[in-house]
């Protein structure tokens, strides 16, 4: 059997054997792990190599509402050796944090079977396939109990139409018997999920939202057995075979159509998460391709990707050229030409021909891996009214078995059959399922729309503190300005050439990734006086948002050892005239009496981004107050918030000048939302309310922001400030109907006005209503071009 055979084959018996609950000790090789996790990032440095935590991700089987989650999180946190782990009831996933020197994968895995639940690995084939046999199974459920509703109505439908007396004793056994022959596919198949859960809930000593619906089946269905079988007993006087088949109907119809919906919701999540191909052509030692799984693949590679694959990993293209669509990974939709020695990225599509690429990183190494990790961690948590809701839930499903005992109780000396179809009523209609999905699923969503059109959701807790900000900061350069800047001119001084003094700053710049420096580089490499230097230096340091410092040694032996600084007048104590218009860069050197020698002076040049004055009118508009807080020379920043539209601006600030001025926003009541660059602003980020970052220079892992914008367009700013009020309305209303609809309900059950089957319908279509509520979240984002005209770009660059 080939290499290529030998991966795919082990891949689906990894998952065919979890799926089927045996052999689960194929999980525990350690090549597998890599295939539903990865190292924890932020301990792996701290930790020795065999002792570094691993996260896995998997998909649990058997969950209906926010108590199984709670199990399963209780079932995992008892293993040894399991140190964290988070459970989503919304997309029926978990993230689990495990020490592999003290716990293998089989034996969590066995504890979630033990709690009555299956887990598949998250990022495999066999586990959509095996999320879509449950949505076939639960789709059958909902036709047998549709088909055999029908016939039980057609067979109770006399006895509703009758005239005392038109029905003979023997014409009214039949129908029932009849009826009980019927219900019996519903009882015993489509009634299968709410039985299993109950019984499981029941032999783990717990109480979930499925109990109380099933023990409302069970009595239903033995008070109308015993009707059918004695009619002249205290049951006798009415079946209720038409109320069971109808509320079992309505349950597993609302079941089927939030299963869809929430599929959707945390489709788009998966379908991202799930872009990279299974398998891939690699080339082997004879110069043959053959199809390897994907997580085979390592850095030195020949890889051959065709037209409608996506890129598993990031390399160089080194025969052919294509388009690739790069929308996830930059926010922008238009295909971009990709030929021979360009680089292409893990994620992005191959849309034309065929290319081999050389692969130079993969896996978590690769930004693809990093927004997938994002994105992860992000559907995994629990906003903080999500967290309230969890804590009701059980409490509320303890009071709503009380409150049927107490209901029968009340009822029974009247009449036991009443007594018993009053507290089935109200244990069907209280149930929490709406109050637990209200805000999870409307998180879930709105985090979706935003990773298609280009942000990434780190904290969805921010969602709820961006829907309340009233002030947004902005930083200047690449954020209101674009990413790119360029020298425009050099100013050398002191006896040195500009090739020298370019030399020498771009040794220094080499050391940093912000705009300044990269803009250093490129005008020393345009010009030839990155080549061959006489400069060496050592000891950098980067002061955030003001410069470099460095030791620096002069091969030609015409300096000492010398301190040398780059970057703004404050930090080099550069001398700046008042009518100085352009923004500059200053590189000086500390002499042996300690005075600082100016040797250059970079003129620096960048563009302002065309939608920064529309998407500044447009949050002003939305009753959000702009501010300006920059590291550049006043004179710049005051151009740019001038062709920005923002009347609140400071230059010359250090990070803890911004976070000290955001501070003192924050000290007025201010709700204060930050959006930087994140190369510099990592304080400002973290102290704001909530953050945004232009990440497409800066790792993402690293990002302190709660919201990565992945793209170049600030029109998603004032885009996520609307969609975060949108959400935070569409929870509100979806708990206030939750509320409601408990509050009102419960009365009607108790006093008796409430049949079981209206009960059912009632708790489908409330848990449906809250669904569909939150999938208002899942449209596109209003396009706030239309509405806000965006003013055409000046014709030349801006001078900041």
């Amino acid at each position: 059997m080939s290499t290529n055979s030998e991966s795919v084959l082990t891949s689906g018996q990894v998952v065919h054997s979890a799926a089927a609950g045996a052999a689960t000790e194929l999980l525990d090789d350690p090549q597998e792990w890599a295939a539903f996790g990865r190292p924890c990032a932020h301990q792996t440095a701290h930790a020795a190599p065999d002792n570094v935590p691993w996260e896995s991700h998997v998909v649990l089987e058997g969950m209906h509402c926010a108590a199984c989650a709670l199990t399963i999180e209780d079932a995992l946190l008892a293993v040894p050796g399991v140190v964290q782990a988070e459970v989503s009831a919304a997309t029926q996933r978990a993230r689990v944090v495990w020490q592999p020197t003290q716990v293998l994968p089989s034996q969590w895995v066995a504890a979630v079977r033990k709690a009555g639940y299956g887990a598949l690995p998250a990022m495999d084939a066999l586990a959509r396939e095996q999320r879509r046999r449950e949505n076939r199974r639960a789709l059958w459920r909902w036709l047998v109990a549709g088909f055999c509703m029908m016939q039980v109505m057609m067979y109770a439908w006399p006895a509703y139409v009758a005239a005392p007396g038109d029905l003979t004793q023997e014409m009214e056994t039949l129908l029932r018997w009849a009826s009980w022959v019927i219900s019996l596919p519903v009882v015993l198949f489509a009634c299968g999920p709410f039985f299993t859960s109950a019984l499981r809930d029941i032999r783990q000593r717990r109480v979930s939202m499925d109990l109380p619906v099933a023990l409302g089946m069970v009595i239903t269905f033995v008070v109308s057995t015993a009707g059918t079988f004695d009619p002249s007993g205290p049951f006798g006087r009415e079946v209720f075979f038409d109320s069971l088949t109808m509320f079992v109907f309505f349950l597993l119809t609302g079941r089927w159509l939030e299963l869809r919906l929430r599929d959707r919701t945390a489709g788009a999540l998966e379908a991202v998460m799930n872009r990279l191909p299974d398998s891939v052509e690699r080339r082997n030692a004879d110069g043959h391709f053959e199809r390897v799984a994907v997580r085979r693949l390592v850095v030195g590679d020949t890889i051959r990707v065709l037209p409608g694959e996506a890129f598993p990993a990031d390399g160089q293209i080194v025969l052919g050229q294509t388009l690739a669509d790069e929308a996830l990974l930059t926010g922008e939709s238009t295909p971009v030409l990709r030929t021979e020695g360009s680089m292409v990225t893990a994620g992005s599509y191959n849309l034309q021909s065929v290319v081999e690429v050389l692969v130079q990183g993969t896996g978590a190494a690769t930004r693809f891996g990093q927004i997938v990790a994002l994105m992860e961690s992000a559907s995994l948590q629990k906003p903080r009214l999500a967290q309230l809701a969890d804590k009701v839930a059980r409490p509320f499903l303890v009071a709503v078995l009380v409150a049927a005992g107490l209901a029968a109780m009340w009822w029974w000396p009247t009449d036991p059959a009443h007594a018993l179809m009053v507290a089935v009523s109200v244990l069907i209609v209280t149930c929490p399922c709406a109050l637990s999905l209200a805000t999870p699923v409307a998180m879930l969503s709105a985090a979706g729309t935003l990773a298609r059109q280009g942000v990434l959701v780190r904290n969805l807790q921010g969602l709820e503190a961006l829907a309340s900000v009233d002030t947004l900061v902005f930083d200047k350069t690449g954020t209101l300005t674009r990413d790119g800047m360029s020298v425009s001119a050099v100013q050398p001084s002191a006896g040195l050439s500009a090739k020298e003094v370019l030399a020498l700053a771009a040794a220094l710049a080499r050391h940093s990734l912000h705009p300044v420096s990269r803009a250093v580089i490129a005008k020393a490499e345009e010009t030839n006086a990155a080549g061959a230097s006489r400069w060496q230096v050592s000891q950098v340091q980067e002061v955030a948002g003001q410069g470099l410092i460095a030791w620096v040694q002069d091969e030609q032996a015409l300096w000492p050892v010398s301190k040398v600084l780059l970057g703004s007048a404050r930090h080099t104590n550069a001398s700046v005239s008042a009518q100085e218009t352009a923004q500059q860069v200053y590189l000086v050197r500390q002499q042996d009496s300690g005075e600082l020698e100016e040797l250059a002076r970079f003129d620096l040049v960048e563009d302002l981004r065309t939608q920064a004055p529309s998407a500044v009118r447009a949050l002003l508009e939305a009753g959000v107050q702009v501010h300006l807080l920059s590291g550049d020379q006043q004179m710049a920043v005051a151009r740019v918030a001038a062709q920005s539209g923002i009347e609140h601006w400071r230059g010359a600030c250090t990070p803890q000048d911004k976070l000290q001025a955001m501070q003192a926003l924050q000290a007025q009541a201010k709700q204060v939302a930050m959006v930087g660059d994140g190369l510099n602003d990592g304080p400002v980020l973290a102290g704001a309310h909530v953050s945004f970052a232009f990440g497409k220079s800066v790792a993402l892992a690293q990002s302190r922001a709660d919201f990565v914008v992945l793209g170049d367009s600030l029109w998603l700013i004032p885009q996520a400030v609307l969609l975060a009020r949108r959400t935070l309305r569409v929870v509100r209303q979806n708990l206030w109907w939750a509320a409601g609809y408990n509050a009102l309900s419960v009365p009607l059950a108790v006093a008796g006005y409430m049949p079981a089957w209206l009960a059912g319908l009632g708790m489908a279509l409330s848990s449906l209503l809250v669904v569909l509520n939150a999938a208002r979240l899942s449209l596109p984002l209003p396009a706030l071009e239309s509405s806000v005209p965006p003013q055409q770009p000046s014709s030349h660059a801006v001078v900041a």
